[in-house]
């Protein structure tokens, strides 16, 4: 079975054999992994001027690099955000799962933005409909052509709702101005084939039940920090949505190293304990500042106990 098919089977929550698959929303750890700069730290502003034997140079280190950090932690799918290019490129080099990062739903305005954001919520409703009815257009106009070619298998939404303590949104605001749109979405991307991981930090059980009825394939991150509770989690929705995450990143940067593999051991006891329907992986991202040797701690015991007991 091809890391592709592992990745999609485990979102549809069927059974597979082995390992519980693994893979990270984002990775930027390349440099202290393997001695290669981030892919997603690359742009280059005259990438129109250059010549096809620089530009072709330049997506094979790209590709080579998220190939080498995938199979360095035997990671089974890379989200290589909107770039046709290297996907193209990754798809021709791998069997990986290969997603894409869109999401047009509004989510926490930044610090700039939010009390000008809230008061149009309270006073622009119907500008914010009109926005948010052509985000999405916008959005299945860009991910429609990269399905058309089979450069995807999946789309990450990655639209942040929540904070620690609560939504940002209220669940009527959510419901208004959110649930409709994302629901929308999702249908899109399953009429194009897709499958939809959504994410978002922080506590979202206030509108949780709102999540798992837009459909997604699955849930990212299920945070801790968040009180997101796993187990909870999977008891109540792990028949409709798989899930993705809940190793608690902020132990992972600065706790003792017992009480990490305490974290790591209980993320995977209670997302493997439907027996399918679970990709074991951080609350957040491997993001800059994680320290490596954590990150392969985690890894570590995920390889050594992360195995399912069915055939």
């Amino acid at each position: 079975m091809t890391n592709r098919e592992r990745f999609a089977k485990t979102l549809r929550r069927e059974k597979v054999p082995g390992r519980v698959p693994t893979f990270e929303l984002q990775f930027f750890l390349t440099m202290e992994a393997l001695g290669r700069v981030c892919p997603h730290h690359m742009h280059f502003s005259q990438w129109a001027q250059m010549q096809e034997s620089e530009r072709r140079a330049i997506l094979d280190y790209k590709a080579d690099t998220l190939l080498g950090f995938a199979q360095k932690y035997h990671h089974s799918a890379l989200n290589l955000f909107m770039d046709r290019d290297l996907m193209r490129r990754v798809r021709e080099k791998s069997d990986y799962y290969i997603l894409a990062e869109c999401d047009p739903t509004f989510s926490i305005p930044d610090g700039t933005r939010m009390m000008e954001f809230t008061e149009r919520l309270y006073e622009d409703g119907a500008a914010l409909h009109r926005e948010a009815r052509q985000r999405v257009t916008d959005a299945i106009a860009a991910v429609h052509p990269l399905a058309r070619e089979g450069l995807l298998d999946g789309v990450c939404m990655t639209a942040d709702y929540c904070f620690n303590a609560n939504p940002y949104f209220s669940p009527e605001m959510f419901a208004e101005f959110v649930a409709p749109y994302l629901k929308e979405t999702i249908a899109a991307f399953h009429g194009m084939g897709l499958q939809v991981i959504k994410h978002t930090d922080g506590n979202l059980m206030p509108i949780l039940d709102q999540l798992v009825d837009c459909a997604p394939d699955a849930l990212h991150s299920l945070d801790p920090q968040g009180g997101v509770d796993l187990s909870a989690v999977s008891r109540a929705w792990g028949d409709r949505v798989a899930l993705c995450g809940n190793v608690n990143c902020a132990l992972l940067q600065t706790g003792a190293q017992a009480d990490c593999a305490a974290d790591i051991r209980r993320s995977l006891h209670d997302g493997m304990a439907r027996g399918a329907g679970y990709v074991f992986c951080t609350s957040n991202c491997a993001y800059t500042g994680l320290p490596l040797e954590r990150y392969e701690f985690m890894h570590d015991i995920w390889w050594e106990e992360g195995l399912y007991s069915h055939e």
